[in-house]
């Protein structure tokens, strides 16, 4: 096997790197299979490559079918492609059990409308009761052919005062004639985004489900994206709940924080750069953590939300007028490829605290305002 550590410059050529910073660990090939396995440093000081980061990258893989000759690389054709990843990303720590159940909450036959943007909002009620559960992995189910057509899902919970007839329809979200019993569902406790894979908690932390003070009816939301307008589709996606009766020692829940979807919120035409900032003020975190949580909130995982328009995602935490490390980013962000960040440590959020979401967007190739809004009529 012959490896070299190779670049290309703004046309595209191929150039053999002066400075040679990858290394090959093994290699293999059988009937069906080449593997290589290599490695190189994260920061290499070498202009020609690209430090690897906590942010997407983005692997760009060519082949051909012969080994590369003495006259060089061999145009590779239609043999190509790439992948949003994150190297750095921690294990998650799968825990399987065969004796796990679980539970769907998917759409039936939802007819997308023929427009850009549709949010589809569905009334369930969760069927475990009675006994207290940890819900442990949440899984997107996806209908096939529709994986770009469901951009997210999230999950609110809703008043345990409301009855099984708001299970008899869906309707479309933030319309003026959705249900009142929609009203009632304001707190996000699961969210998933385009790309992502299933949501595994950590093993000392679970969803809980089945007291009096966990979720009875749930809202799921579905963000449907349509710039095509495509007329006829109908779609079933939605989530599965896995759960066990096994307890984990803490309960999860969800913070959000960024930019509130409001017309107020608009990014201007032709901008390379544009800067937007939502803040989670320390007024709020103290109101929202003093009584129920003094000792704080432990941040194990982050998702990064964004649209289009979207580059990069910063979230700031400032403790006492002092910025602390980064909780999360992505300076490469793919609107595509949205997937949970697992912390490799735990972080505490503190009342008093306050989180900065700072949203880098690009409209180099738009000619109109872009108006930040939740539904197209």
């Amino acid at each position: 096997y012959f490896q070299q550590d190779y670049f290309t410059d703004e046309n595209r050529v191929l150039k053999k790197d002066p400075q040679q910073d990858y290394h090959l660990e093994y290699a293999m090939e059988n009937n069906t299979h080449t593997i290589l396995a290599f490695s190189r440093e994260l920061h290499t000081c070498d202009p020609n490559d690209k430090s690897i980061t906590e942010s997407t990258v983005r692997v760009i893989w060519a082949y051909h079918h012969n080994d590369m000759g003495e006259a060089g690389q061999n145009y590779h054709g239609a043999n190509r492609g790439s992948k949003s990843l994150r190297l750095l990303n921690p294990e998650k720590a799968e825990v399987t059990s065969t004796s796990l159940s679980y539970f769907d909450l998917t759409n039936k036959d939802v007819l997308i409308p023929d427009k850009d943007t549709t949010y589809w909002c569905q009334m369930f009620k969760i069927p475990v009761q009675h006994e207290k559960h940890h819900v442990t992995k949440v899984e997107p189910l996806i209908q096939k052919g529709h994986e770009n057509l469901v951009h997210h899902i999230l999950l609110y919970q809703c008043s345990s005062n409301l009855n099984d007839s708001v299970l008899d329809y869906g309707h479309e979200c933030y319309h003026p004639n959705m249900p009142d019993s929609f009203l009632t569902c304001e707190t996000v406790i699961f969210a998933w985004a385009i790309g992502g894979e299933g949501f595994t908690y950590p093993p000392h932390v679970g969803l809980s489900i089945g007291t009096a003070g966990d979720p009875l009816f749930v809202l799921m939301e579905v963000h449907y994206d349509n710039p095509s307008y495509i007329e006829g589709l109908i779609d079933n996606s939605g989530l599965r709940l896995i759960y066990t009766p096994v307890l984990r020692k803490y309960d999860a829940g969800v913070i959000e924080a960024g930019l509130w979807v409001s017309l107020f919120h608009n990014i201007p035409p032709g901008m390379p750069e544009f800067v937007s900032e939502g803040h989670c003020t320390l007024e709020c975190l103290e109101e929202a953590l003093g009584a129920e949580r003094p000792g704080g909130i432990h941040v194990f995982a982050v998702l990064l939300h964004a649209h289009l328009a979207g580059r990069a995602i910063r979230m700031r935490h400032f403790r006492n007028g002092d910025e602390q490390k980064l909780l999360a980013y992505d300076d490469e962000f793919d609107f595509n490829f949205q997937e949970f960040q697992y912390l490799k440590e735990e972080r505490t959020i503190l009342p008093g605290d306050n989180l900065i979401t700072e949203c880098h967007y690009s409209t180099v190739d738009r000619i109109r305002m872009t108006w930040v809004r939740k539904n197209v009529n």
